[in-house]
């Protein structure tokens, strides 16, 4: 552990996305010296730190995270204690698409930076955020030792990015986490996730908008939680006195179906008045239902959701009323 008289840093690659942005603001909390890494700072909007009111506390690197050099050039400027990655393509869906770029994104940028910290000595600890999609379908739910059965480009790499976290663990004695994360939502969301397409239309029809919502599989069953308890957990990973990995999730879960009928009822509406299925939204291979149990998490960092899917839901609906 480090002297609590030291000022910590950390670099957090992936800062301006919506867990980059809330890491930023806990770690600030916590008084930690906080550097962004974006592959171009002076195109990124930065909009999610301007939305916490951070932009100008966080020190912002250019650094593309599949490139070695300009890796070693990020960590030499912020001399961090703790390096988050956050980074890479982060939409299922859009994965189908780009599967190529989306491995690249994910499973080349994290080796690149596992190395980059081995070369330097391997004494900063180190974050990667993995997925719940590297399970696939799990109709008990998935623990730390659940096989992946990953069900689209993106678990495929987050999976690839998994296993190697934990060979650097074990081959180098690399201090690396994994955090497998399970779904977590915030109004720093774009309209892509499907919990902000719900919501932002809900919001609109209650305003009056003549606007029907269409959705692919309501069936679906995942296990949504609240996006800023969830980096305080990734921090919690890098507190421990031994590095492993942890599934993050409430523990509960609830069907797409369940959470549209939440968010129109928080709106005043019936969502079976506005909401058609179509299959063209559906996906090459969807996950039917992600389940979680994060008992580990709870047992060893005393980390515990403190909002499910219902509440998630509201938060939503109350944080877009109030734009």
């Amino acid at each position: 552990m480090q002297d609590a008289r030291i000022t910590k840093h950390a670099l957090i690659f992936g800062v301006s996305g919506q867990d980059g942005a809330y890491l930023a603001r806990f770690l600030l909390d916590k008084g930690y010296r906080v550097f962004g890494a974006s592959r171009d700072t002076q195109f990124a909007s930065f909009a999610n730190l301007r939305a916490l009111g951070i932009q100008d506390a966080v020190q912002t690197l250019s650094a593309n995270p599949a490139d070695f050099r300009s890796v070693l050039v990020a960590i030499t400027k912020a001399q961090p204690h703790e390096i988050y990655n956050l980074s890479g393509q982060s939409s299922v869906g859009l994965s189908f698409e780009q599967p190529v770029d989306t491995f690249s994104s994910i499973g080349t940028a994290n080796l690149t930076l596992l190395e980059a910290i081995r070369f330097l000595g391997g004494k900063i600890r180190y974050y990667n955020a993995g997925s719940s999609e590297c399970f696939g379908n799990t109709l008990e739910p998935a623990t730390e030792t659940t096989p992946f059965h990953p069900l689209s480009p993106y678990a495929v790499g987050k999976a690839a990015a998994f296993w190697q976290v934990a060979n650097y663990r074990e081959a180098y004695g690399l201090f690396a986490c994994s955090g497998i994360l399970f779904s977590h939502e915030s109004p720093l969301r774009s309209e892509r996730f499907v919990t902000q397409k719900i919501v932002r239309t809900a919001c609109r029809i209650a305003a009056g908008a003549r606007e029907t919502l269409i959705l692919g599989n309501m069936d679906i069953v995942r296990d949504w939680g609240w996006a800023p308890e969830y980096v305080e957990a990734m921090w919690a990973m890098l507190q421990s006195e031994i590095a492993d990995d942890y599934i993050i999730a409430t523990g509960r879960t609830c069907s797409l179906r369940e959470f549209t009928a939440t968010v129109f009822k928080c709106c005043g509406l019936n969502w079976e008045e506005h909401v058609q299925q179509n299959r063209a939204a559906m996906r090459p291979s969807d996950i039917a239902i992600s389940s979680a149990n994060p008992e580990k998490a709870a047992r060893l960092l005393r980390w515990r959701a403190k909002h499910a899917a219902e509440d998630v839901a509201r938060l939503l609906v109350e944080a877009e009323q109030s734009r």
